[in-house]
């Protein structure tokens, strides 16, 4: 039975999923300027996550939840996905706060090129002037040759929006045949130990304080994956998504509280570009799916 539409909930839920994970972020780029490793950060904002969901399932006699069929599928999605966490909370470690949340905003135009490319669905010219302006709002951000912005944080913000956009495409596929939890689970579960591996070579001594920064992060991300997930049982995408761009304003808040940074001219002036782009795709994919025969795997828009 599908759930019923609240649309009001689910732009609440998404806007406090957007805060948590913006929460999560700045937490991260405090922690690695603390001293604690990278790598080490990315293990301990993984871990919780597994222990967590199957703590809250053995307790419920829900453990079955987690069964599946297609458990090379979940470990493809857990090295994309590890690849993608380290660029996504990469990027604040390198840039400004607000100049990689703005990056992040590219995972829509690079959604664009992979359905085209990947999935073979058919862009209108629409879609590809949206990617066209989106990506003139990255020029005007990064000013390539002459700009403060490192070339190394550019990549890694873009590389953050691409591989979000890659990691998409299979939790679409893998959403088919399995529930959000379960996703969620086989991440944590196959990437924990991977990351473990790194630890003797990388872990440290750690204060109070960082371990309870490293805990929360786990904690926070876990929130905000489920904040996420429900709020798309409640609203399409195409409504809720409009939040994720207040996440500029959070980064703003956090980097100029917290590092005394504020975003440069350029941002401001690149940043609307992409947000447009953004809004633009996600609402002709609204359309496209409100017109389109449910048997319809493609778009001619």
């Amino acid at each position: 039975m599908e759930p019923v539409q609240k649309p009001f909930y689910a732009l609440g839920l998404r806007l406090l999923a957007v805060m948590v994970l913006s929460t999560l972020v700045m937490l991260v780029k405090y922690t690695a300027a603390s001293g604690v490793a990278f790598p080490e950060i990315l293990f301990w904002r993984q871990a919780p996550s597994a222990l967590l969901i199957l703590a809250w399932l053995i307790l419920r006699g829900q453990t079955d939840r987690l069964k599946t069929t297609r458990l090379p599928v979940h470990a493809r999605r857990a090295v994309m996905g590890t690849i993608g966490m380290a660029f996504t909370f990469g990027a604040p470690v390198l840039l400004p706060l607000a100049v990689s949340t703005t990056l992040g905003f590219t995972t829509p135009i690079f959604a664009v090129i992979l359905s085209a490319l990947l999935l073979k669905e058919q862009v209108g010219p629409v879609r590809w002037l949206a990617v066209a302006l989106g990506f003139a709002g990255v020029v005007i951000i990064a000013q390539p040759g002459h700009s403060a912005i490192p070339p190394l944080g550019a990549f890694v913000g873009l590389g953050a929006g691409f591989m979000v956009a890659l990691i998409s495409i299979q939790v679409r596929d893998l959403g088919r045949t399995e529930e959000s939890l379960s996703i969620v689970f086989w991440f944590s579960a196959l990437s924990t130990p991977v990351l473990a591996l790194g630890l003797p070579f990388y872990a440290s001594h750690h204060s109070a304080w960082q371990w309870f920064l490293l805990l929360s992060a786990g904690v926070l991300g876990l929130i905000g994956q489920l904040l996420l997930t429900a709020a798309l049982r409640y609203g399409q995408v195409a409504t809720v998504i409009v939040m994720d761009y207040s996440a500029l304003v959070w980064a703003t808040i956090y980097g100029w509280l917290i590092w005394d940074e504020l975003p440069p001219g350029s941002t401001w002036l690149g940043a609307p570009a992409i947000i447009a782009a953004g809004a633009v795709i996600a609402w002709r994919e609204h359309l496209h799916h409100r017109r389109a025969p449910p048997a319809a795997v493609s778009s001619t828009e």
